[in-house]
């Protein structure tokens, strides 16, 4: 897969400097404009403030890109009819010349193949609710058997089934990493009520972590789960009203596949009056500060 590298990625993955990936579905599927610009400008923000070059991901113009500018990075917060890209059909955006934006899956790729070692998003893929009769299982928890990346986000995102989800990714041999936290956070909110399956205190120890993976030829990607800050989150309890009431709308309205995250992300928008975009962008800045430092500690190239 060719790549198009920005100028100021390329400089620091030479000279040996912390990259962190970013994922572009937020920007087209997982905001309203203008926040979805602002947000990423921000999160690129955030990387760099923390000694990192940031690296956001989309296809434009039939290129898979690696670090946009600002002009690229608001005409993808404004197009219509962006492609949301997994592993299925990365390569279809880059043949038909469409506008595409990477989910966690897609981006784990790339990164991958441009020797980016660590990925900064707001929640992941898993289990939706109900997949024992949709099978609707999102593909960024097999992507993790396939790309060796770690992944800083708060968690799955809450609408799934969170505790179907951790044991796919326990099935998959997926590592999840709680970051100073005893129990699995749930996106908007810090505690889902179910245990950490590992914790780890500080990016020096993750850093070692991964290390030490590399020495065992383990080449699963790694989650690091990272609760979103304590004065930005919504209960868990409040969220599950909220959740369950979105699910329901999605099921009225007979939304399915890729549709269904971005639809329920709406509901819940509407319902939460905007207080589950303010936390979602709390989580993501904190996120991205969180990767960065774990790539400095891992001393920005290879592991």
């Amino acid at each position: 897969m060719s790549l198009t590298i920005s100028e100021e990625v390329k400089r620091a993955l030479d000279d040996g400097r912390p990259v962190v990936a970013l994922e572009s579905t937020i920007v087209s599927h997982g905001m309203p404009w203008p926040q979805n610009f602002e947000t990423a400008q921000a999160v690129e923000a955030v990387v760099r403030d923390a000694g990192a070059e940031p690296a956001t991901i989309a296809v434009l113009d039939g290129a898979v890109r690696v670090g946009l500018d600002r002009a690229s990075l608001e005409r993808l917060a404004q197009a219509e009819d962006v492609l949301k890209l997994s592993r299925a059909d990365l390569a279809y955006a880059v043949v038909s010349g469409r506008p595409g934006a990477t989910t966690v899956a897609a981006t784990m790729i790339v990164a991958a193949r441009a020797g980016i070692k660590v990925f900064a998003t707001g929640g992941i893929g898993g289990v939706h609710r109900g997949a024992e009769a949709s099978f609707d299982v999102s593909a960024d928890l097999a992507e993790f058997t396939r790309s060796n990346v770690v992944v800083v986000a708060a968690g799955a995102k809450a609408l799934l089934d969170l505790p179907k989800t951790l044991e796919v990714l326990e099935t998959l041999g997926v590592p999840v990493v709680c970051y100073g936290t005893d129990t699995f956070p749930a996106f908007w909110s810090r505690d889902s009520g179910l245990p950490a399956p590992l914790r780890l205190d500080t990016p020096a120890a993750i850093a070692a972590f991964v290390r030490a993976r590399e020495a065992l030829i383990l080449r699963e990607g790694v989650l690091v789960a990272n609760p979103v800050p304590g004065a930005d989150e919504i209960p868990a309890a409040e969220m599950a009203v909220h959740i369950e009431a979105a699910h329901r709308d999605c099921l009225a309205a007979g939304v399915t596949g890729k549709a269904v995250t971005p639809f329920l992300l709406d509901a819940i928008l509407q319902r939460t009056g905007g207080a589950s975009l303010a936390t979602n962008i709390a989580l993501i800045k904190n996120n991205a500060r969180l990767a960065a430092e774990i790539a400095a500690a891992m001393g920005g190239g290879e592991v």
